[in-house]
């Protein structure tokens, strides 16, 4: 037997992810891919002149392990503009190689084997994982369609004496439901006489839409002392290849998340950082990407008006499920629109542990009008009788 034979895997449920999947199937096909969660336009040529600046400057060696200061700073003074809570940019603030970098040294900090996870699905898949690589137990709540809230009563029943985190997304992908401030309280209510943590991924804190608006776990006061908040310059830039992300949390786990943090990335791309910094001393730049992005999602759902499909708007990310009414499984479908009328989706049963079939695929809508357009138009031509 072979050395690489064996192996036996770490993660043996986790192959290839559906967003390379679904990418890949609509390369193939010449499909307009509305499925990967990326920005199909460049980020503020303002922003991008200003990394070509640091760049000529000389600033293209190891940035400090916690990130730069300037960048710690102006993140401090937004938190404290956005949410009015104080973040101290040495003690407090680390910026990471992306989100999903901090959200797996936050859950690396606090997570032991035979701990316990409570995970609100359908879920992003990187918490699972890291979960599972650091010896812990995934307890999933399920939330249910048509509108994703949560089920407090649901979450008090899973909470037991082996339960040490629990992880939020607001605004949730893929659903785009936005906790509110009672999800909150009943979340603190909850857990204010237990020894759990909290990872808040808050990726697209700056995108709502309507009257919701986003409620971050940095403003509770109860919630905020235990939580690793977890956001993505990326996501909110329009500039996700950048990967640069950022973790909040007090000082005492700022601690322990730095010492994962070191031995992942140890630092990110130093001239980006510094460009962010100054990017960031305007807020409207970040104040108005809410605007722009109910814009797009406004104009794709016109554009579907003749559709079979049906829909609840989105009421945050850059996501917009769309259901139908055959009994075609939701992966089934989505390949069959990748080959049959060139339009990339994600079933959203992947992000279920068993596969929860709600007939909905997840749009994005990230996406300039004339592409917008053209995937709606295709999607009109969609039979909702097929089978």
């Amino acid at each position: 037997m072979s050395l690489v034979s064996s192996l036996t895997t770490k993660l043996p449920k986790v192959g290839t992810t559906i967003f390379t999947t679904m990418s890949q199937l609509a390369a193939e096909h010449g499909a307009l891919n509305l499925s990967q969660g990326f920005p199909g336009f460049d980020g503020s040529p303002a922003l991008l002149a200003l990394v070509e600046k640091y760049l000529r400057k000389g600033f293209n060696q190891y940035a400090p392990m916690t990130g730069v200061q300037p960048l710690r700073e102006a993140l401090a003074r937004k938190t404290e503009v956005q949410y009015g809570q104080g973040y101290h940019p040495e003690r407090e603030i680390t910026i990471t190689s992306g989100a999903t970098e901090a959200l797996f040294a936050a859950i690396t900090a606090v997570v032991r084997p035979g701990d316990e996870v409570l995970v609100f699905e359908p879920a992003y898949d990187s918490y699972v994982p890291a979960i599972e690589l650091n010896g812990g137990t995934p307890v999933f709540v399920t939330l249910d369609a048509p509108d994703f809230a949560v089920d407090w009563e649901d979450v008090r029943r899973k909470i037991t004496d082996r339960t040490r985190l629990i992880i939020v997304n607001t605004p949730h992908n893929p659903t785009g439901y936005v906790w509110t401030r009672n999800d909150l309280d009943q979340l603190a209510a909850l857990i204010q006489y237990r020894d759990i943590w909290v990872v808040a991924d808050e990726v697209y804190e700056h995108i709502t839409f309507d009257t919701y608006n986003h409620v971050s776990l940095a403003q509770h006061p109860q919630l905020r002392e235990r939580t690793f908040v977890c956001g993505s310059f990326g996501k909110t830039f329009h500039v996700t290849g950048w990967k640069v992300g950022y973790c909040l949390a007090p000082a005492e786990l700022s601690t322990e998340f730095r010492k994962v943090h070191q031995y992942l990335t140890f630092s990110t791309v130093t001239p980006i950082q510094y460009a962010l910094a100054e990017y960031l001393n305007e807020p409207e730049h970040y104040k108005s990407v809410a605007a722009f992005y109910q814009q797009k999602r406004d104009f794709f759902l016109r554009q579907l008006a003749g559709s079979t499909f049906q829909w609840k708007p989105s009421q945050g990310t850059f996501f917009q499920n769309l259901s139908y009414q055959t009994k075609v499984p939701d992966y089934e479908l989505a390949v069959r629109l990748t080959k049959e009328i060139g339009v990339a989706s994600i079933p959203t049963s992947v992000f279920f542990h068993q596969k929860n079939d709600h007939k909905l695929l997840r749009f994005c809508f990230a996406k300039d009008e004339e592409t917008l357009e053209k995937a709606a138009e295709r999607l009109c031509q969609w039979p909702g009788f097929v089978s």
